[in-house]
């Protein structure tokens, strides 16, 4: 039996490349998939590549900072596939980089808005069906490796990343419960296309970051997506409150070169 057969999953940054590929993973494992993202033609991109490969999945346009936006989602993906079991957050804003006397105010409160009320919100609004779902469930929150540890000039995006690692802690002691798990993922460098237009391929990519991972190179969504289904996933029924860094050891030596260390 596929992973998650019989589930249905809520996917924020659904339509992105980590918030995608966790989709179509989730789908590939079983799932029925609620594909919000903020943007409609991203959602349903990913939806209809699901719906093609035979699984089930719904586009919902969801600005995450809205709080009638992220319940009426809820509902929508209920009224569509009748429960909710799992919710994956992803969505996600970088803010331009800045200490903290350049960096504007509205810079600040836009990456607290997306990243971290944007995953309280949909937690708020979710939690609810997937206890009256009964049987369990799990919550699947995308974190960072940066939030482990600092970087220079990207105060707004390392806060937010740490507090949703300490906020699903304390969720997962608030629904432990209604034996409803909650965790998160903390990926590393991952090449999405972002960061391949920004390093103009994977190799150049491997080359220029893969120095501070362990393993001597970045991840892949694909990477993310499988820790996700693992999480959300029977497999990990006695896993709650932790944080999972998918990242190649980059946290090992806190993003630090290791040629120094070759012999």
């Amino acid at each position: 039996m596929a992973l998650l057969e019989g589930r249905v999953a809520v996917v924020s940054g659904g339509g992105g490349d980590i918030g995608g590929g966790i989709a179509r993973r989730f789908a590939a494992e079983g799932a029925a998939i609620a594909v919000c993202d903020v943007s409609l033609e991203k959602a349903e991109i990913v939806a209809s590549d699901i719906r093609a490969a035979g699984g089930r999945a719904l586009a919902i346009a969801v600005d995450v900072s809205k709080p009638e936006q992220c319940e009426a989602a809820a509902a929508r993906t209920v009224a569509e596939f009748g429960k909710i079991t799992t919710l994956v957050n992803a969505s996600a804003t970088v803010s331009p980089d800045g200490n903290v006397e350049k960096i504007a105010l509205s810079d600040w409160q836009r990456a607290l808005d997306v990243n971290f009320t944007g995953t309280f919100l949909m937690c708020k609004y979710v939690m609810g069906h997937i206890r009256e779902a009964g049987g369990g469930g799990a919550v699947v929150n995308i974190a960072s490796s940066h939030g482990h540890f600092g970087l220079p000039g990207r105060s707004a995006y390392c806060s937010t990343k740490a507090a949703i690692m300490h906020f699903t802690r304390v969720l997962a002691i608030d629904y432990g419960p209604h034996n409803i798990r909650a965790n998160t993922i903390s990926p590393g460098p991952i090449d999405t296309e972002r960061s391949l237009r920004r390093y103009g391929s994977r190799e150049n990519s491997n080359r220029v970051r893969g120095v501070g991972q362990v393993l001597g190179r970045t991840g892949t969504v694909e990477e993310v997506a499988a820790a996700a289904a693992f999480l959300a996933s029977d497999e990990a029924a006695f896993i709650t409150g932790t944080d999972l860094l998918v990242d190649g050891g980059q946290t090992s030596f806190k993003g630090s070169s290791l040629e120094r260390y070759s012999s």
